[in-house]
């Protein structure tokens, strides 16, 4: 079905600048999301679209195809310009900020873009096991419906519970997105030559833009945690979770 991940890395991030090129265990985080993609069973090829020469020079080293793109105004702009000129039916869009993301997560959420009946696109979603992280504007939480698809996404706790605080209540496992988008080329043309909807606006949160212009998103939910990295000490947190993986053997 010719897919192809498109990973989007830009060097300057007004958070943390460089990003792409911390090293993390060792290793550019820009590579280690290659690597995991690369593991990935139903990607055809994986691709890395930046506009920055120092990550060229350190994707392309290792081996790994990439683009140079001009200035895009998001993550999604960049892939779609690089999809313009590629053969792809179908792209996937990995955060090149998701170093642990999981191959199996890679392939659950293109099965289930495939699965999803006419859904502009699908995202993944893993069940948080506490609260912490609920209020940190970083980590996005979701709600689905009774199907999977996505009622909204936010950088508060949704849904909340502030109207019972103290109450006791019936436990609810809140859902962490997870920074990976599929599409059909065609929905991706569509949805970039839509205008910034005014929810994206406020929680800047792209995703919001398919579901205030009608479109639906399938949300594949997953057993494998990921830890994004959006500020510099995020990288402690990643080297610590990957170093329980490898103790855990997975």
């Amino acid at each position: 079905m010719n897919i192809k991940c498109i990973i989007p890395a830009r060097y300057g991030s007004d958070r943390f600048r460089g990003k792409p090129l911390a090293l993390i265990a060792g290793k550019p985080m820009v590579l280690r999301v290659c690597e995991n993609a690369g593991k990935a069973h139903l990607l055809d090829e994986v691709i890395v679209a930046t506009d920055d020469a120092g990550i060229y020079e350190t994707v392309t080293g290792a081996g790994v195809k990439c683009i140079m793109t001009p200035a895009c105004g998001t993550g999604t702009d960049r892939v779609y310009w690089v999809s313009k000129r590629i053969k792809a039916g179908i792209v996937v869009n990995v955060q090149g900020d998701e170093p642990m993301i999981s191959p199996a997560v890679i392939d659950g959420t293109i099965r289930a873009f495939l699965d999803s009946g006419g859904a502009g696109m699908a995202t993944a979603a893993v069940r948080m096991k506490d609260s912490e992280g609920l209020t940190d504007p970083d980590i996005v939480k979701v709600v689905v419906d009774s199907e999977g698809r996505a009622l909204y996404f936010s950088r508060s706790p949704i849904p909340s519970t502030a109207r019972d605080a103290g109450k006791r209540r019936r436990p609810y496992s809140y859902l962490k997105h997870i920074g990976i988008y599929v599409y059909g080329s065609e929905f991706l043309k569509v949805f970039c030559g839509l205008k910034k909807s005014r929810l994206e606006e406020i929680e800047k949160l792209e995703q919001l833009r398919a579901l205030e212009n009608g479109f639906g998103i399938r949300v594949a939910l997953t057993d494998r945690d990921c830890i994004s990295v959006d500020r510099k000490e995020d990288i402690k947190y990643v080297e610590a979770a990957m170093k329980r993986l490898r103790g855990a053997g997975v």
